[in-house]
């Protein structure tokens, strides 16, 4: 069987799942394997932040990732599609035709088409239905998206970005290739430094949430900070198609209350023993031994002890502070269940990054790892410096050089393979975009050997919401990854040129249900990490009509320090490594998550800190109005 033949088998899996035509498979047709599944009724929101559900879900994608071969495995996913609740199907699917090694070049349709009642509004799935009942003899019929909100709120300027489609298709993609209750035992496949992981992508997406805040004239979020504080309104516009109902709304001044699996209590509880194992230097694990929390594994054992994954040491002592509160917060508005609501967004990993508390939320999970980090000693002189490398200069090669231009792009998304309709309905849709840019690096190694190098870049704002320079130990967790690059350095001076589009954060293109239909995108060397990526129109902040001041980081760091070895150069699914790793391989990077920036900087300003491996550049980022004809 090809490639494209099982990527065929597969999307018929994927299409239809909202439909309200449905007849369950009687008990005696169904394979004995699955007796275990169907525990979660169908039409309720599955939600991987929820145990009793990933419990399931995990079942089931075990139970498919040993399926005997590819057909064995089809008549399984066919017979689950009919049992089991149709989120907890996609989810546990997707999981494992991500893993299975007869999967490889396969790709899972992307979430936004399976389900795009979790990414465009529900005023705008209901103009569609009406467009579509009306269609006459039109091939495609279009609408516009709709807002969810307008400038009363001032959240209401980074809609552009909490609502971006591939945004969210991106963090329910990266749950997905490391799911919380991965068993690396059972599959024989480590996740490396999935902790880590956690920690720095979601760190990462603070930063970048602070930098967008700074672009639109807000002030940096202020972190949620205790359980009982009262927390900010959200009104998703959403209403699922399976469940019927509309995703929770928060009204403003809600504060956390008990739910009927945890209390707010226990939460308090766990944050308080995690703080308590990073000030006395070690956790306890569930034999009770202690684990040091040392420099090269501290901040991995903490990451999985925070979201709670299947690697913490010690669930019972430690709890899971990140995916209960998740659930805490999308139920606030009905916690004990009593008036029967729906969850809101924070419940379900498309849709929780739409909500502002949940960068609120995870800058205070991010302040708990940052404290870990406080107590290792700041980088020295040493290791930051490269002996013999120097970088003389560092340029933006773009239509003006060292300014990047960002801009609004018109988009659309296709609704009919996870809806029902007539024929083709597509919601057009604006997106944050910029032009293609090169990063020109000219290096003198005055080594007199060839060098191999780590090339790291990373981007910041110069300046906070009163106009005043950050000083460099509150800057550096504003820093966003641009891009990690190996490269070879000759004796003598080297120009190092490295476009935009190549980044190791981003992915380029999601092959979209018609494109993998057709076949474009499938084969086995397709290189990107399964669809994991943040997505590359989201790569460059939006800036500033007048051009915001940013701060452009190269360093160059020893490759053979770097280098993890074992790893083979042609790394499959390796697209966007710095925010998803490589499928089935160590971590291609020795350094921490986030290195230079991943620990205090006693330094206040660059040319203080910066060895002649670094360069700072400013650099200007301008959002130029689209004009739409």
């Amino acid at each position: 069987m090809t490639v494209k033949d099982k990527q065929k088998e597969i999307l018929t899996l994927f299409k239809g799942l909202t439909s309200l035509s449905h007849t369950p498979l009687p008990e005696a047709e169904r394979d004995p394997r699955l007796h275990d599944v169907g525990i979660l009724e169908r039409g309720h929101l599955f939600s991987c932040f929820h145990e009793a559900h990933l419990h399931e879900a995990q079942e089931l994608y075990e139970l498919l990732w040993e399926a005997k071969d590819f057909s064995d495995f089809i008549h399984l996913c066919k017979q689950a599609r009919e049992i089991v609740n149709e989120g907890l199907f996609v989810f546990a699917v997707s999981v494992a035709v991500l893993h299975r090694d007869d999967c490889h070049g396969v790709r899972v349709p992307p979430i936004q088409e399976i389900f795009p009642d979790r990414f465009i509004p529900a005023e705008t799935i209901n103009r569609a239905l009406k467009a579509d009942l009306q269609r006459g003899d039109q091939d495609v019929v279009s609408v516009e998206i709709e807002h969810t909100g307008n400038i009363i709120d001032p959240e209401f300027k980074l809609a552009y970005f909490r609502e971006d489609i591939e945004t969210n298709a991106h963090h329910w993609h990266w749950h997905l290739v490391y799911p919380a209750n991965w068993r690396s035992d059972f599959f024989g496949k480590a996740k490396d430094r999935k902790g880590e992981l956690f920690a720095y992508m979601h760190q990462q997406m603070c930063a970048r949430y602070d930098c967008e805040r700074l672009c639109t004239g807000l002030q940096r979020m202020a972190p949620f900070q205790n359980f009982e504080e009262e927390l900010e309104g959200y009104a998703p516009h959403l209403v699922s198609l399976v469940s019927g109902a509309p995703y929770g709304t928060r009204s403003e001044g809600m504060h956390m209350h008990d739910v009927n699996d945890v209390d707010v209590l226990d939460l308090i509880r766990w944050r308080e023993r995690i703080l308590n194992a990073i000030h006395t230097g070690h956790v306890t694990d569930y034999n009770g031994k202690e684990v040091k929390l040392d420099e090269e594994h501290g901040i991995d054992i903490l990451g999985s002890l925070i979201e709670s994954s299947h690697d913490s040491m010690n669930k019972r002592y430690y709890g899971s502070l990140h995916n209960w509160s998740h659930v805490v917060i999308a139920r606030i508005h009905d916690p004990d269940g009593r008036f029967m609501e729906a969850p809101g967004v924070m419940d379900d990993t498309t849709t929780s990054l739409r909500d502002p508390i949940f960068y609120r939320l995870h800058r205070f999970m991010d302040n708990i790892f940052q404290d870990y980090k406080h107590r290792l000693h700041p980088y020295t002189h040493d290791e930051l410096d490269f002996p013999g490398i120097h970088i003389l200069s560092t340029t933006v090669k773009s239509k003006v050089a060292n300014v990047i231009h960002t801009t609004l792009k018109q988009d659309s998304l296709e609704l009919h393979h996870g809806i029902p309709l007539k024929g083709s309905v597509k919601v057009k849709y604006e997106h944050l975009d910029h032009d293609q840019f090169d990063y020109s690096i000219v290096v003198d190694n005055k080594t007199g050997k060839d060098k191999h190098a780590t090339a790291r870049i990373f981007l910041a704002p110069k300046y906070d919401e009163l106009g005043n320079r950050i000083i460099l130990d509150e800057q550096r967790r504003m820093y966003i990854e641009m891009d990690k690059f190996r490269v070879d350095l000759h004796p003598g001076k080297n120009t190092i040129t490295r476009s935009s589009d190549k980044s190791s954060v981003t992915i380029t293109h999601v092959p979209t249900f018609d494109e993998l239909e057709a076949g474009i995108g499938v084969g086995e060397n397709d290189s990107e990490f399964c669809s994991c990526g943040w997505p590359s129109h989201m790569l460059v902040p939006r800036g500033t009509t007048r051009g915001m001041k940013f701060q452009l980081f190269v360093m160059l760091t020893d490759f053979e320090k770097d280098d993890v070895g074992g790893s083979s150069q042609a790394h499959l699914c390796s697209d966007a490594l710095s925010y998803c790793g490589v499928k089935d391989e160590k971590y291609p990077d020795k350094r921490a998550m986030g290195f230079p920036f991943d620990r205090t900087i006693t330094q206040r300003f660059p040319t203080q800190f910066s060895t002649h491996n670094m360069s700072f550049t400013d650099i200007r980022i301008q959002f130029v109005e689209a004009k739409h004809h």
